[in-house]
């Protein structure tokens, strides 16, 4: 998982900062999965999550997080 070069999400600045887990509660940050979608990751150091970006919405349903490798 790397960083994109650009934002994962068309969200305005301020509502991306608002943006958390919904599991540890940990700021997300874009990144890029294996296959090149983007994605926000979790940056909790003890339980990293990804979470899917579809169409440019962010997906923070807890049965779509994953482990982040």
């Amino acid at each position: 998982m790397t960083a994109s070069d650009g934002p994962a999400t068309d969200l305005e600045p301020w509502a991306r900062a608002l943006l958390r887990c919904p599991v540890t509660g940990a700021e997300l940050v874009d990144g890029v999965s294996d296959d090149g979608s983007p994605v926000l990751v979790s940056t909790d150091p003890e339980r990293p999550l990804v979470y899917p970006v579809v169409d440019g919405i962010p997906v923070l349903l807890v049965d779509e997080a994953r482990p982040a490798s």
